[in-house]
């Protein structure tokens, strides 16, 4: 399957403390109530609003002036990292999208729900990732037939 950043772990998580301590969805409930999809409404919400913060502080970053360090290692050790953060901000943009598209998902009942299978998708899954699309069976799947295409 593929990884996720620890930086995106960092920021979901940051997202999940700002949410109710008192609840988490569990499997004694009925599969994706008022509930649980009022919980990964905020969750995604939060989420959403830690990445445009954290957006944010490398923007001021940026503005406050290019990098002038003296040496040219240390000239190059900042322009490299600021290529890694560029790039990271880069797939959280992306990221964002995909949790707009869970956010339009659970307005319409489809949240929760894999898009091949039809199958729930399973609570633990989605507290883990909340923007998946496809159960754990299905994913896999998809990522095998990626793989196969990629070595033809």
């Amino acid at each position: 399957m593929a990884s996720v950043p620890a930086r995106d772990i960092d920021i979901l998580e940051k997202a999940k403390r700002g949410l109710d301590p008192d609840y988490v969805p569990h499997d004694d409930e009925e599969y994706m109530n008022d509930r649980q999809k009022d919980y990964f409404r905020m969750l995604l919400i939060e989420w959403k609003r830690s990445i445009h913060d954290s957006a944010n502080s490398t923007l001021q970053s940026l503005k406050d002036g290019p990098i002038r360090e003296p040496d040219l290692n240390d000239r190059a050790s900042s322009e490299t990292d600021w290529g890694i953060e560029l790039r990271t901000r880069d797939r959280q943009r992306k990221l964002i999208s995909k949790i707009d598209a869970a956010l339009r998902r659970i307005d319409s009942d489809e949240y929760g729900y894999c898009e091949v299978t039809g199958e729930p998708i399973g609570l633990r899954r989605l507290i883990a990732r909340p923007v998946a699309t496809m159960t754990v069976e299905a994913q896999e799947a998809h990522e095998r037939r990626e793989k196969v295409s990629r070595d033809d």
